[in-house]
């Protein structure tokens, strides 16, 4: 098996050989263990702070390298109780022609040490290959504003978006995504617009290794706290303490999607590697997200660790080449309507 195959066979079948060991190709196996030897020694984010935690990735220091463009449009528009909300657009290249469609886009960091400036290169491919324009959202973090306040913020640029669009940016075509804490975010705010705000426009969602059970799913829970490959149970525990309120159930179905009403969603791609605490979160929310009558497909790949698609790799080339040609679909399907 080859890193740019996935575990789904052609008639969509989990394929349980891409879940083995030996499934894992070489270059894979390398990056991991090189993950595994730089953090070995680096304190958690729990333990330096995170005010440290995020400076310390803005200085482009961890796991992966951070890159951010100094001339990135951006504007703010009003969120809940006047909080403004910053966005951070990226149009594609010879932005001249008109967008096919805008991607909004939901940064992860575990609700704590992310933002809206750190994915500009990987954004910048996406707008140029889609033709779409993707708005980042600077949302506020935990846990100097725990929940509700991301989850406020990322629905307010929904809202804004759902009004304003066409007249902004020349197309009402939405489409909504992100990776971990961004990708719990996508689906709280998808679910947000269909019950609060009454609207059903987005065509389609980009779910990349999401966080979908807050009261930790059994892969999660099972992960461990020895082998530090990008994030262990003790890492997701923290960053969903400094995200919830003291007195909340992690499992309410407002905070955790895996247990809302999920009918009437969007299309989605989940995508997730077997070397993920988070595993079960995207399988088990793939088949939820079937069952209540949407569409989805389901991209998993062989020893993709916790953020690989953030990494230079030919896993990472594959995974974000199968979302691409997501989102074109999903587009493409919007104008045929």
């Amino acid at each position: 098996m080859t890193a740019t195959k996935s575990s789904l066979n052609l008639d969509g079948a989990l394929d349980c050989e891409a879940f083995k060991p030996e499934a894992i190709d070489l270059e894979t196996k390398a990056l991991n263990l090189a993950i595994i030897e730089k953090l070995k020694d680096a304190p958690p984010f729990w333990e330096v702070g995170a005010p440290a935690a995020r400076a310390a990735r803005v200085r482009r220091e961890g796991w992966y390298s951070l890159e951010k463009r100094p001339d990135i449009q951006m504007r703010t528009v009003s969120g809940r109780d006047g909080i403004s909300v910053p966005l951070r657009i990226i149009y594609p290249a010879g932005s001249q022609r008109r967008p096919t469609g805008i991607y909004l886009y939901i940064h992860g960091g575990g609700w704590t040490v992310g933002a809206a400036d750190l994915q500009d290169p990987a954004l910048e491919r996406l707008a140029d290959t889609t033709g779409m324009i993707c708005v980042s959202v600077e949302y506020r973090l935990a846990p100097e504003h725990p929940y509700p306040a991301a989850a406020d913020d990322c629905e307010a640029a929904a809202s804004w978006l759902a009004e304003h669009s066409m007249h902004e940016f020349g197309t009402d075509v939405l489409t909504i995504g992100g990776e971990s804490a961004g990708a719990h975010l996508a689906v709280l705010t998808l679910l947000r617009m269909r019950d609060v705000d009454g609207f059903g426009g987005f065509h389609a969602a980009n779910l990349v290794y999401g966080c979908y059970d807050l009261g930790l799913s059994p892969s999660a829970r099972a992960y461990g706290d020895e082998t530090r490959l990008v994030m262990r149970t003790k890492d997701l525990q923290h960053f969903v303490d400094g995200f919830l309120p003291n007195d909340m159930d992690p499992r309410d179905e407002a905070i955790s999607p895996l247990y809302a009403d999920l009918r009437g969603l969007p299309q989605a791609l989940f995508t997730v590697g077997t070397c993920d605490p988070l595993l079960d979160d995207t399988l088990f929310m793939h088949a939820r997200w079937i069952a209540a009558g949407n569409r989805a497909e389901l991209a998993v790949f062989p020893g993709g660790a916790h953020g690989f698609t953030m990494l230079p790799s030919a896993l990472s080339i594959a995974a974000n080449t199968r979302a691409e040609q997501f989102l074109l679909k999903g587009i493409t399907d919007s104008s045929s309507l």
